[in-house]
């Protein structure tokens, strides 16, 4: 899926897939924990979302704005012009997002109040996710929130039983066990934090073997 290529019903039911796996397994689970904590009512947040695939992530932060009467505008980045026109299509009822074509790794000058980054970081080898977690800090003033799989026997086994039973489809089942395979371990995670010059981030282990790091302003800061 890494790779270009047009509009396709395989890249469609790839990205559907992988909706339907974010759903159920974690993904939205953990971005609503951190949403609870960080978008108030009547709030208004610049976000960025990095990687944004086919958007799924923006329109749970949008809804989740409506929902308790915060204000957003997103830009949604994706490198690849099939998956966005396909995030485009899913998302006519969202004005708040706008979708842009771009690479993640230079993506941007002017600052975000939230920038995200969902599984993305094991597409890249260590040094280009130390430069993907550097940028994120870049374009932040206020939040950073990068959450990914943690490799491990969990996601290893579950992915294999995942992609073997219920999305059986050739292309999810390589990306997946793919992406169970190149995974970060907990420790590892944390070691490219460091390296990317984070200072005083959170770190935690999520359900069904996810993990996240994030940045956050002090309370007094606030």
């Amino acid at each position: 899926m890494d790779r270009p290529q047009p509009v396709t019903a395989e890249l469609a039911s790839d990205l559907r897939n992988l909706r339907q796996l974010n759903r159920h397994f974690g993904s939205y689970r953990l971005i609503d924990h951190f949403l609870r904590r960080w978008l108030r009512p009547r709030s208004r947040l610049r976000i960025l979302d990095l990687a944004t695939g086919s958007g799924d992530i923006p329109r749970l932060v949008v809804d989740y704005a409506r929902s308790v009467g915060a204000g957003v505008a997103v830009d949604a980045v994706d490198q690849q012009p099939s998956t966005l026109e396909i995030a485009r299509s899913l998302s006519e009822n969202y004005p708040e997002i706008d979708f842009l074509e771009g690479d993640v790794l230079s993506f941007g000058e002017e600052p975000y109040d939230l920038v995200l980054c969902s599984l993305a970081l094991h597409h890249f080898q260590e040094e280009g996710a130390v430069t993907l977690l550097k940028r994120c800090r870049q374009l932040s003033n206020k939040y950073v929130l990068v959450s990914d799989l943690r490799r491990g026997l969990l996601a290893t086994v579950g992915v294999y039983l995942l992609t073997t039973f219920v999305f059986r489809e050739p292309m999810t089942r390589v990306d997946a066990r793919l992406s169970a395979e190149r995974a970060f371990s907990f420790r590892e995670f944390s070691s490219l934090a460091e390296r990317a010059g984070w200072k005083n981030f959170g770190h935690a282990r999520f359900a069904f073997a996810r993990q996240a790091l994030w940045l956050e302003p002090a309370v007094n800061d606030l």
